[in-house]
Order: C-alpha cells, then structure tokens, then sequence
C-alpha cells in the first residue's frame, strides 16, 4: 500500500543580514524533504520557487523585498552566442560522466580552490570535508555529481576541472552547487561550459527546464545567469520570459570573466 501523502510543515527562519543587498535582512522558510514522497513535493516546490539543500527545501520569505527571483533556461529553445559557442569548442575534448552523490576528496580540493579564489570570505568559506560530504550525499531525491575531467591518459583518470551537483526534476535539471578550477590556464569559461552542459544533457533526455537558483536584479555575482536565453522569471503571476534587455551588461565581458 502506498503511504499517504502529508502537506508539508513550513517554518521561518530568524532574520540575518542579507548576502547580496547591503542593509537588508533575509529570512527563508524551509520544511523537510522525507518519507517517500520526497521528490514529489520536491519537484512541486522546485516550481514554485524553492531550492533544496540537504533534505531541506527553502526561498527567501523577506519582510517588504522580493528581489530573489527564481529563474530557470528554456532548455530547447537555448541557441548559444558566439561566444559561449567558443567556450563549448575548447571544452568539446573533456571527459563529462555524471556519477553517483558521493564526496571525494579530489571534488572537496577543488571546491577548497574554487572558493578561495570565486568566493572568499563567504558563506561556503569555512566548509570543512564533513560539511562537503553533508551537502552531497544527504539527499532525498534523485541527486548526481556531474564531473568535468581533463582528456584521461593512457589506463589513467583525467584531472578533475570542474563537478556540479545537480538534481533530476520532473520537469528539468536542478543546478544545485558547481565549481572548478578557477587558475587552469587553458580552459577559460569553465563555469559557463558546465551551465551550457546541462542544458544540452537537459534537451537530450527531453526535459525542458535548468533551474538556476535565485537572480537578484543589479547584483554582479549574479548576472552571469542571465545570459542563458531564452530565460524565464519566476514572478507574482507566475513564470514569464525574462526582456532581452534586462540585466544587460554595461561593458563587454571577457571571456575569462565567465562564471
């Protein structure tokens, strides 16, 4: 017999200072991911705006702000621009699997690397091999880590350059945490070929969404989002097609800049 579905209980949590708006306060509310229909409500809160962490799911719930959008890519509808086309040339050669949610200790390295450069100082910083592992393989749904890794040699394992974890969804893919090598000296736009990478693997397997988190409109660490089109926007009527024009760079943006 099939167990009975039970509504979710949500909770709020207490205010602290917000990431990405100076000034402002953040709070979320969260409810447990368990029991058998994990993923179900999992996939039902994904479109409706919330994110998974561990076997949490969570959005922003600010008092007087809604700058947290949810956006998601239109996976068949994506044509790539010059030069994200150059990115995924020179990346073409690398060796892409996705494995099972399991932590190594040559994905943590990476990640130690990729924060001390990207993110320093921020809320991932002190991430030890246990909160890793925690973030990884604490997950109720259908969860895979995605690795990128140098063309292998002979009998050999490629060196790892990039992984993201990401979640199968009903209707799509699930970015939920990527990093790479952020000082390879010869594969520029990593983080873009890997955001470019899910969307095709997305396509192949007939999924139409990549979900990409949260966008904060005018926030520089987050405007690399906006250049996957098309793009949708999760509002107060529900999704929409992001403007061509919003968030539109003010100068040109090299391609070593690419997230």
């Amino acid at each position: 017999m099939t167990a009975p579905f039970r509504f979710p209980r949500f909770f709020v949590t207490s205010p602290s200072p917000c990431p990405y708006l100076p000034g402002r306060q953040e709070r979320k509310v969260f409810t447990e991911l368990s029991g058998p229909h994990a993923a179900e409500l999992n996939d039902a809160l994904g479109r409706i705006g919330f994110r998974r962490s561990q076997a949490v799911a969570y959005r922003p719930s600010c008092a007087g702000c809604t700058a947290c959008q949810s956006v998601r890519v239109v996976a068949n509808e994506f044509h790539a621009n010059a030069t994200q086309r150059r990115v995924l040339r020179r990346n073409a050669d690398l060796d892409v699997r996705a494995c099972r949610p399991w932590a190594t200790d040559e994905q943590y390295d990476l990640l130690r690397r990729y924060l001390a450069v990207r993110h320093p100082g921020g809320g991932m910083a002190n991430m030890d091999e246990g909160d890793y592992a925690d973030m990884v393989e604490q997950s109720p749904v259908t969860s895979f880590v995605i690795e990128y890794r140098e063309p292998a040699p002979a009998g050999g394992k490629g060196q790892l350059v990039g992984a993201c974890l990401t979640d199968r969804q009903a209707d799509g893919l699930s970015m939920i945490y990527s990093f790479f090598d952020p000082d390879h000296a010869e594969r520029h736009g990593l983080g873009n070929f890997i955001i470019m990478d899910h969307i095709l693997r997305a396509r192949a397997v007939g999924l139409p969404y990549i979900y990409l988190g949260y966008w904060v409109k005018g926030s520089r660490s987050m405007a690399y989002k906006t250049r996957y089109r098309p793009i949708e926007v999760l509002g107060p009527h529900g999704w929409r097609l992001m403007p061509e024009d919003e968030e539109a760079p003010a100068r040109r943006i090299r391609e070593d800049q690419l997230a």
